[in-house]
């Protein structure tokens, strides 16, 4: 009996199970699935919550409800992996073998990073949404905000979900123009890259939007330190930018035990394949999700894309054969706008965001890189999708590459 230990029951290990447990021969293979956490988050309704659209209950469920019949879920910490040993220890001091890993953990923020982040205006004038716990707690305080000075700011990159900042200036200033308060707030985007996105030409379309909304951008901003009592963040160049309420992407890590076994890198990302992401280190270890050094974004739509393509590699590599499938990076995001609109963009390792439709060429329904209705509509609509489609691993009419069809050729 062959073993598949899959640490992490996220976006990325949930779909990696329910996959491969179809695939494998049930009488060959056992399959482990190890995570500390008996809920499922849906991340993406983080970014609802501070505005009311979703409450903290809607967002998660058990974790077990995913996990298919023939996987075994273990909820316990992880506290390293033995590559050498194939075997991977749990914080209880007992160990599980495996014939194959697969890495799932995510990635975290971590406002310990920043000195002064978690200082005594944590959860009272500083708030992060890429959590739970800080939603909800975000949520209250704009209940009953009067106005200031708005300063929402990236740490670090790379960021889950490198779009959610600029979604919560652009719900923010729709947020406070339906209260009536536009005027009272002074919103300014801080981050370190030197335009509002990684993409020159979707950079141009969202810096553009920032602009409409008079959301002030400061570009190359590269935090040293929150400090508490001026309540303003300061810059490694000795800028200082106040606040009275800071909304914060605070630096993005993956899990320490990656760290701590001597298989990831600074951030404790596993340097992978960027193909096939099979670890660059160990023929038998994978790395998938957002717990992989891809180059390209830490979202749940990059996750499904490429195990579309890891599940054929895998299939083929454990019966000794040569990976024949090239995973792209390819990713697309629903960005929400505000005033019931969003935009859309598809892009890959090679390709930035351009203009066209999406999914079918020429015909949509959604049109990429213009605010529509539809694009909104279709952000709400994709939590069904994915508890109820993308979870379980069921195939979707979306192709794992992305495709070139339907899009307009344009100059950065």
């Amino acid at each position: 009996m062959r073993q598949l230990l899959v640490l992490g029951a996220g976006t990325a290990g949930t779909m990696v199970v329910n996959k491969l447990r179809s695939q494998l021969d049930a009488d060959e293979w056992s399959i482990i699935v190890v995570d500390p956490d008996p809920a499922h988050h849906y991340q993406p309704g983080y970014l609802f919550i501070p505005f009311g659209t979703y409450q903290p209950g809607q967002v998660t469920k058990p974790k077990a409800k995913f996990i298919p019949k023939g996987v075994d879920l273990v909820t316990a910490e992880v506290d390293r992996v033995e590559p050498s040993e194939n075997r991977v220890f749990l914080s209880d001091g007992s160990a599980i073998g495996y014939d194959f890993l697969v890495i799932a953990t995510g990635t975290t923020p971590r406002p310990e990073e920043t000195p002064g982040m978690l200082g005594e205006e944590w959860q009272r004038s500083v708030f992060d949404f890429y959590t739970l716990d800080g939603s909800t707690a975000l949520a209250d305080k704009l209940r009953s905000w009067e106005g200031g000075r708005l300063v929402v700011h990236i740490s670090e990159m790379p960021i889950k979900c490198p779009v959610a900042p600029l979604e919560f200036a652009f719900l923010a200033d729709s947020h406070f123009k339906e209260r009536e308060m536009r005027d009272r707030v002074e919103i300014t985007y801080v981050t370190p890259l030197d335009a509002a996105f990684t993409k020159p030409i979707a950079a141009a379309h969202l810096g553009g939007m920032l602009e409409e909304r008079k959301i002030t951008v400061e570009t190359d901003f590269y935090i040293e330190s929150v400090d508490n009592e001026k309540k303003e963040i300061v810059s490694f160049d000795e800028r200082a930018i106040p606040f009275d309420l800071l909304v914060t992407v605070p630096v993005n890590m993956g899990a320490d035990f990656i760290g701590r076994s001597g298989l990831g890198n600074d951030l404790n990302y596993v340097p992978v394949d960027h193909e096939t992401m099979l670890s660059r280190d160990w023929d038998n270890i994978f790395a998938v999700g957002d717990a992989a050094d891809l180059p390209t974004s830490k979202a749940g739509s990059v996750a499904h894309f490429a195990i579309e393509i890891f599940t054929e590699n895998f299939l083929q590599h454990v019966d000794g054969q040569e990976m024949t499938h090239a995973f792209d990076g390819h990713a697309n995001c629903f960005v929400e706008s505000g005033g019931g609109k969003g935009m859309l963009i598809d892009f890959n390792y090679e390709t930035q965001p351009l203009p066209g439709r999406y999914p079918i060429p020429g015909l949509g329904p959604f049109k990429l890189l213009e605010e529509t209705e539809l694009n909104h509509l279709g952000k709400l609509m994709f939590k069904w999708v994915y508890w109820n489609a993308l979870l379980p691993g069921r195939d979707l009419p979306l192709p794992a590459l992305m495709s070139m069809a339907g899009k307009e050729e344009v100059e950065a």
